[in-house]
């Protein structure tokens, strides 16, 4: 379950100064809807996008005892 900033917010706030968690999970939303978005909804899709691209993915590099190699929203 995610627990973080509403679309609300976040849509006042700048791209870059979204945590990797709440570009994941909100990239991870749009992608399933990606059929039924009007164009508002495609173009905050693609900007998330290109963010999560700019930081070079969302992955991590290693992985350890406490974390996976995912960002994880939860």
């Amino acid at each position: 379950m995610y627990v973080g900033r509403d679309m609300t917010e976040l849509s006042m706030t700048p791209k870059n100064q979204w945590k990797d968690s709440e570009l994941s999970f909100f990239h991870h939303s749009l992608q399933q809807m990606v059929p039924y978005l009007n164009v508002e909804g495609q173009t905050i899709h693609k900007e998330i996008v290109k963010e999560i691209q700019k930081r070079g993915g969302l992955k991590r590099n290693e992985a350890d005892y406490t974390h996976g190699t995912q960002v994880a929203y939860d």
